[in-house]
């Protein structure tokens, strides 16, 4: 049974906290840290050497040494993958995959030029979204009703919702560029929101507001 470098993961330590941040979730403290692990361990440089070679990041050799280009190999990986975390969130190994399974960066000799990403919701999860849209909006737990209402309402966006990136260019010049779709989330607020309860609730709060203003909302 041959070994690749995903039999030698990095494991990262309970995260701290840190105010500064590389982007969509991740702190500059977690990711030095990453790189930390990875150059004290040669299994660890190869296989990932490897890997950004396949994806079309490094252009050296596979020496099982941590250099200068490995490193800015590495940075540009995390810098592309963080690009597309902020629609699509992206662990680095499961990015770096899929930049090989496309052909590497810029889609490769006969890999797609576009990817179309869909999430798909489940009954259970988009019942949960629907009740956090509807306790967000109208201040309550969502009906059963409701909940099958927008649920079909919801899945009936994944389509119009899917994050498109195109992949152009070769060699040193390549362009990934990624587009998201409708909002699913916004498109339900903004159609609850038009509902009568809705419309009742925020006359009535702004009532109260000008009643305080007022000192007669006690």
């Amino acid at each position: 049974m041959s070994q690749n470098v995903f039999d030698y993961q990095y494991r990262p330590a309970p995260a701290t906290q840190s105010t500064e941040t590389a982007g969509s979730g991740t702190s500059l403290t977690e990711y030095t840290e990453f790189k930390k692990a990875i150059a004290k361990n040669p299994a660890l440089v190869t296989g990932y050497q490897k890997l950004l070679k396949a994806a079309g990041y490094y252009k050296g050799k596979i020496t099982g040494k941590y250099s200068p280009a490995f490193q800015n190999a590495l940075d540009k990986a995390e810098e592309a993958r963080l690009s597309i975390s902020a629609i699509r969130p992206l662990g680095r190994d499961e990015f770096l995959q899929e930049q090989v399974s496309i052909g590497g960066v810029g889609g490769g000799t006969g890999g797609p030029t576009e990817v179309t990403s869909v999430t798909k919701y489940t009954s259970e999860r988009a019942g949960q979204f629907v009740d956090t849209i509807i306790r967000d909006t109208l201040g309550r737990k969502a009906t059963a009703a409701e909940i099958k209402k927008y649920s079909a309402m919801l899945k009936g966006l994944e389509g119009k919702a899917a994050t498109k990136t195109q992949y152009s260019g070769s060699g040193a010049k390549q362009t990934q560029t990624t587009t998201a779709g409708l909002d699913e989330k916004q498109y339900l607020i903004d159609k609850i929101s038009g509902t009568d309860e809705a419309k009742a609730n925020k006359v009535l709060g702004f009532y109260e507001t000008f009643m305080n203003a007022l000192g007669g909302g006690r």
